[in-house]
């Protein structure tokens, strides 16, 4: 059973959240040979304070 951990920036819509999971399903089913119903997907937001790219927060970006 595939588990998948995807971590975004906090902001996303619900609309754009399921075309995510939809997307990843069909991309996991079809790699790996699995049906839909064995693939877990966790998504976790992410405060832009709580990322960071090259010693400067995600919040701090211009």
């Amino acid at each position: 059973m595939p588990i998948v951990n995807i971590n975004l920036i906090e902001g996303r819509s619900v609309e754009q959240k399921r075309a995510l999971v939809e997307s990843v399903t069909k991309a996991i089913c079809e790699s790996v040979d699995v049906t839909p119903d064995h693939v877990r997907i966790i998504l976790q937001d992410m405060a832009r304070h709580d990322y960071a790219v090259a010693g400067q927060l995600n919040c701090d970006k211009k």
